[in-house]
């Protein structure tokens, strides 16, 4: 419902165009051709991510940020613009309003810095060769033999590189997720 009445909203506005939507930062990660001069965000998604944690992926992934939720704003808000959001802006503005915003956002040159926490994590030797394999197309079997351990071993460097983008914010639980953590961190081949 909302997302069909932003696109009629936006159909008698020139300059901004809906070009997608995802239900979560995984998703529109994964599947969006190519980043959209401004993502709107709502803070609190039915996957039940952390909102902060989806800002930082976004601005990570080079992406500008504009929260627009029910939540009102506070420490959540200041967490969220701390991570990289461009701003906050809850859901009783006028749509003017946000309009204004979006179009400041896709014209500021500033680049966002995200929090400190939102880094690269370092992984050891061996965690990177697993993840590399595996992220590559591998099954856990071939990833393991091609790093030289065992399923077991591999399976376990997975699962604490896993914990590691969790912490560093950038939470990655899918194959695809992990190739795209790969590329976004310069280190894949």
């Amino acid at each position: 419902m909302l997302i069909d009445g932003l696109t009629a909203w936006l159909a008698g506005v020139p300059d901004v165009r809906l070009t997608g939507w995802a239900v979560s930062v995984a998703e529109l990660l994964r599947t969006e051709p190519s980043p959209a001069d401004v993502v709107l965000l709502e803070a609190r998604l039915a996957d039940g991510s952390d909102p902060v944690e989806n800002v930082c992926a976004l601005v990570l992934g080079r992406r500008r940020v504009l929260v627009v939720t029910a939540v009102p704003s506070g420490d959540l808000a200041g967490r969220m613009i701390e991570a990289g959001a461009g701003g906050y802006l809850t859901k009783d503005h006028k749509l003017e309003t946000l309009l204004a915003k979006v179009r400041e956002l896709a014209t500021d040159e500033t680049a966002r810095s995200p929090r400190r926490e939102c880094v690269r994590p370092v992984l050891s030797p061996q965690e990177h060769a697993v993840l590399l394999a595996y992220a590559s197309g591998m099954t856990l079997a071939a990833a393991a033999r091609s790093a030289g351990v065992r399923p077991g071993t591999a399976k376990n460097y997975l699962e604490r590189v896993k914990e590691k983008y969790r912490k560093a914010g950038r939470p990655a639980y899918t194959k695809l997720e992990l190739a795209v953590r790969l590329r976004e961190d310069g280190l894949a081949i």
